[in-house]
């Protein structure tokens, strides 16, 4: 029995999403937004947490009201919050998003000064690395320092307390000079990693290789057990060290809004991984919570329960 006080720590991006409420609607003629949490560590902390695994967060908020909304949130869902600093000066971030599906969904990200961007080595220092069975961490976090020292230096405390270190990609291009600065830094954190999570084009971005299964050998080959790729409509698939690979079919829906499916996703494998299960199940449930959060119009707010997945699951025929 583990004995450590949380299943999951999650580090990086938080912020307000700013969703449009009129679907299919131009950017330029959206009319109003609905006010959402969100970034993909924090969409992690609230999904993991809703299906019952112990949760903590490490971000940065601003002394500001957004970072007041944001905690609001957090503690209402039950991840714990007191190892989150605020930063004097800095700002919460904050994104914007249109919704056209099924295939356009333009973002505006508001990271300038953005407060999670200022944690640092003392923030990794004051958070319950050691007290987590996972440590999440993602390549946004090294878009700049301090956060990025700060993330590379909470993967090194993680692999020498015998915390499993989980790597999502998460690379989103408008927040990088060029994609090699963004493969040069995701590479020195996988490194540390046990499993590393991404899409296709976050493959790609990491390694250089156009082909997919050249970019998980590439990301193989630095260390982590097992590299997890989301495929969209086709499943997900993990790749193994030893050579191996399990796919996991999707779950057809009717897609509503993209944006967070990934995070379910990452927080349904993290379920059925922390408990065990092999990988095609645990792969098959990151697939059902990816489904159930792209017919709904946010991220965080909108991760599914546990009992809702699995019933999700059943339904569907099972693992």
């Amino acid at each position: 029995m583990d004995d450590r006080a949380y299943d999951v720590l999650a580090m990086g991006r938080c912020g307000i999403d700013l969703y449009s409420n009129d679907v299919g609607v131009p950017f330029e003629e959206i009319r109003s937004f609905a006010a959402y949490v969100g970034g993909c560590p924090t969409n992690v902390s609230v999904g993991t947490r809703r299906l019952g695994l112990r949760s903590a967060l490490l971000t940065g908020v601003g002394d500001d009201p957004v970072g007041d909304f944001v905690l609001h949130f957090l503690r209402q869902e039950g991840v714990e919050t007191g190892f989150i600093p605020r930063k004097p000066g800095r700002r919460t971030g904050a994104v914007v998003l249109g919704i056209e599906p099924p295939d356009r969904f333009p973002l505006v990200f508001y990271r300038e000064n953005a407060a999670d961007l200022a944690l640092d080595v003392g923030d990794v220092l004051r958070a319950p690395v050691e007290r987590s069975r996972v440590l999440f961490l993602t390549g946004t976090g090294l878009t700049a320092d301090p956060s990025r020292t700060a993330t590379l230096f909470a993967a090194e405390r993680a692999a020498a307390a015998g915390t499993r270190v989980v790597v999502d990609l998460d690379y989103r291009a408008s927040l990088w000079p060029d994609v090699r600065a963004y493969g040069v830094n995701v590479r020195a954190l996988v490194r540390w990693a046990e499993v590393v999570v991404g899409n296709e084009e976050e493959l790609r971005a990491a390694t250089g290789e156009e082909a997919v299964e050249a970019a998980v050998g590439a990301l193989l080959g630095l260390g982590p057990r097992a590299v997890v790729a989301k495929l969209g409509a086709r499943g997900s698939a993990v790749f193994t060290r030893d050579g191996g690979r399990v796919d996991a079919p999707a779950f057809p829906v009717e897609v509503y809004n993209v944006l967070g499916a990934g995070d379910a996703f990452a927080s349904g494998f993290l379920y059925g991984w922390l408990r065990g299960w092999d990988w095609y199940r645990a792969a098959r449930l990151g697939n059902a919570c990816g489904a159930i959060v792209v017919t709904r119009h946010g991220c965080a707010n909108f991760m599914p329960y546990e009992e809702e997945a699995l019933h999700f699951v059943e339904e569907r025929g099972g693992f």
